[in-house]
């Protein structure tokens, strides 16, 4: 007898839970990707660059350390 009783409330719950269940409820939808790391990559370089050229202004670096830096920036 308790048996009955068990599904007897499952099937009450169950007939609940579909009642106050949304209807027409809609999936949430993924968070936007992160920026691409290529563009997190480029703006690094940038800043890098734009320092080279002022250490390379004020005559800190040579024109061949320059390159040489510049390159490894790049290419690197």
């Amino acid at each position: 007898m308790s048996n009955r009783v068990s599904r007897r409330q499952a099937g009450r719950w169950a007939a609940q839970e579909q009642q106050y269940a949304p209807q027409d409820a809609q999936p949430v939808p993924p968070p936007a990707p992160p920026a691409p790391a290529a563009a997190v990559d480029m703006d690094a370089k940038l800043a890098q660059l734009k320092e080279l050229g002022e250490l390379k202004q004020t005559g800190v670096l040579s024109d061949d350390e320059f390159e040489q830096q510049k390159d490894r920036i790049l290419n690197g």
